[in-house]
């Protein structure tokens, strides 16, 4: 039997989707307050904090990006967000070899000015996109975030067993694997049912984007080889 799936109450403190927007601005917010109290007279910016912004960028890349870049409903906004994001990421190592405080400062201002606006779009703008995408798991990729965040690995299982899974977690985690594929690989999806109604949503979602392959069909177990098919082919 399969676990039981979660209860809660949407837009409340118990929706896990809530809970992981705050997990994200209590982040951000961190983040911006360091940055803040560098734009002080006197005060460096030191290589922790450099390597604490790149590990935010990396982690947003890869769990909040990556899944969003896939849609077409948020392409052109995760294509702009990474623009700046690279802005941000190349102005900000020199600043650790400023040496005259005032122009220090200045330059923290500057940096602070853009990171609050690119972080503010991330909040209100990027997450709420995201968890109107069919299939999305914002819980599941801020939990991905915090991993990357916190110096961690994300795992991209090769076969994704979805048997145990709580029936509503099945598809955002199949969705979520599926959103860090580069155009060519592929993982196996495994179910204890043909997933037909997944199939009809990568039809909608992704429609041209993908191949669907069986490579076992039942009658106890499922395995069907889902691949991303490049956007050039």
């Amino acid at each position: 039997m399969s676990p039981a799936a979660e209860v809660f109450i949407q837009a409340t403190d118990t929706d896990p989707d809530v809970r992981a927007r705050a997990v994200i601005e209590e982040t951000h917010r961190q983040l911006l307050e360091q940055l803040v109290a560098l734009t002080e007279p006197h005060q460096e910016l030191t290589t922790a904090f450099t390597d604490q912004l790149h590990r935010l960028l990396t982690a947003t890349e890869q769990t909040l990006y990556a899944a969003a870049s896939r849609a077409a409903e948020t392409r052109l906004l995760v294509r702009a967000l990474r623009v700046t994001a690279e802005i941000i990421g190349r102005h900000t190592d020199p600043l650790t070899a400023v040496t005259d405080s005032t122009e220090h400062a200045g330059a923290a201002r500057t940096l602070a000015g853009m990171l609050t606006v690119h972080l503010g779009v991330e909040r209100t703008v990027l997450l709420p996109a995201l968890a109107a995408l069919p299939g999305a798991d914002v819980s599941a990729l801020v939990g991905d975030f915090t991993t990357v965040l916190a110096g961690g690995r994300l795992e991209d299982p090769e076969i994704v067993d979805v048997r145990e899974i709580p029936h509503g977690q099945r598809h955002p985690r199949i969705f979520t694997r599926f959103a860090r594929l580069a155009g060519g690989e592929s993982f196996v999806l495994v179910n204890n049912h043909d997933p037909k109604p997944l199939r009809r949503e990568f039809e909608a979602t992704h429609p041209g984007r993908f191949a669907w392959e069986y490579l076992e069909s039942g009658p106890e177990q499922w395995q069907i080889r889902i691949t991303r098919v490049d956007d050039d082919a």
